[in-house]
């Protein structure tokens, strides 16, 4: 498996542990956000992109009318699987579907979504061209990327982690990937580069990261991330033991429980003029 596919393999051994212990872990207050934003929005017809195991999607079925239609779309099946069988608090359309590729009419919506999958997508401009296509005139395009890792405290602990267990070649998702796309006039550029014409609203939020155990955080990065996609590469039996290494760094800056640690990403909005 090649770098770029493993960076993007939500196998359903992942997708389990990425809700029961990412989410809780870095992704809900950033979903709360977005839906809160939405919220203020008249939007009646929204498109989810990237909707992984569904937290934004909870979030916004449990505050936007049920007049409001949602659909929620993944890449992975794994991934859609896992939200359906945790569900909503109201009806929600589930589809697997490419942001590359949308199969969307144009002007189809009012409003477009994603939490925390724009760094995934491996054509930025061609995803953002996607999302203003099946976007009306003047709908909004609402998303979040993870700022630079060193502003997140535990992935950034993770990854120095496992640099000292793998010195020779040591895994870099957290790095490369979830946290590499967070320089804003890239960002600017690249959604400029996607026919996007008006200026988009960038705001860096900060928020706070709670896990019960040092042992749980461990769990979600090493086992919950296409980081263990990357372990497994290395030395596949070596798996437990590079967990047992993350716990203890974690442990050595946060305490091995409760842990409070903080975390930072840009939520960008912007309209389809």
């Amino acid at each position: 498996m090649s770098i770029a596919d493993s960076d993007r393999d939500f196998r359903d051994s992942i997708a389990g542990v990425y809700d029961s212990h990412l989410v809780p872990l870095i992704f809900e207050p950033y979903a709360a956000d977005l839906a809160k934003r939405l919220a203020s929005r008249p939007v009646t017809r929204v498109l989810e992109i990237a909707a992984g195991t569904g937290v934004a999607t909870r979030a916004m079925a449990s505050v936007l009318p049920e007049s409001v239609s949602i659909i929620a779309t993944d890449l992975n099946q794994a991934m859609i699987d896992q939200a359906m069988a945790v569900g909503t608090a109201r009806p929600v359309e589930w589809r697997r579907a490419d942001a590359m590729q949308l199969p969307f009419a144009d002007g189809s919506f009012d409003a477009v979504v994603c939490q925390f999958g724009v760094m995934f997508f491996p054509d930025k401009t061609k995803a953002f061209a996607e999302v203003r296509r099946v976007l009306a005139p003047g709908g909004l395009f609402v998303f979040n990327a993870w700022d630079r890792i060193e502003e997140n405290e535990i992935p950034d602990t993770v990854t120095n982690a496992l640099a000292t267990f793998f010195p020779d070649d040591p895994p870099r998702f957290m790095a490369r990937m979830a946290h590499g796309y967070f320089d804003r006039a890239t960002i600017e550029r690249d959604l400029v580069d996607g026919g996007f014409t008006k200026s988009p609203e960038i705001t860096t939020v900060a928020a706070r990261s709670h896990a019960a155990t040092a042992r749980d955080a461990a769990v979600a990065f090493c086992l919950g991330t296409p980081l263990r996609n990357e372990i497994e590469a290395r030395a596949s039996h070596r798996l437990a033991e590079a967990t047992d290494v993350v716990t203890d760094a974690i442990a050595a800056r946060f305490g091995r429980g409760p842990v409070d640690a903080k975390i930072q990403a840009h939520v960008v909005m912007i309209e389809n003029g």
